[in-house]
């Protein structure tokens, strides 16, 4: 692994205040320009909170994927508002179905 922003911002960094990663111009990784008045982290400490950060998001994979399959907010709103005003609970038993399915394709880790 090598220096990334990702690993920077784990351990609190922000990329245009405190660092800017470049390309090498030889094609040959990153090079980084440090311009926080902190002490610049080792390599192995960015590719440590770049591991943790990994973890974390790799953790959390189901929340993004369900997200791009759940009914939408519109939906979501027409169905509230056939359950709650009008009293129909159809669409709302509906919309509940297809927000199921979708937990179901992508279960949250254990």
């Amino acid at each position: 692994m090598a220096i990334t922003a990702k690993g920077l911002q784990q351990l609190g960094f922000e990329s245009g205040v405190d660092f800017v990663l470049h390309d090498h111009s030889d094609g040959q990784g990153v090079v980084m320009t440090w311009l926080s008045g902190s002490t610049q982290p080792t390599v192995s400490a960015i590719e440590t909170a770049h591991a943790t950060w990994q973890a974390e998001h790799d953790a959390t994979k189901y929340q993004r994927d369900r997200q791009t399959e759940y009914p939408s907010i519109d939906e979501l709103i027409v169905a509230l508002w056939e359950g709650v005003v009008e009293e129909r609970m159809a669409s709302v038993t509906a919309l509940e179905g297809l927000r199921q399915a979708v937990k179901d394709k992508y279960p949250k880790p254990e």
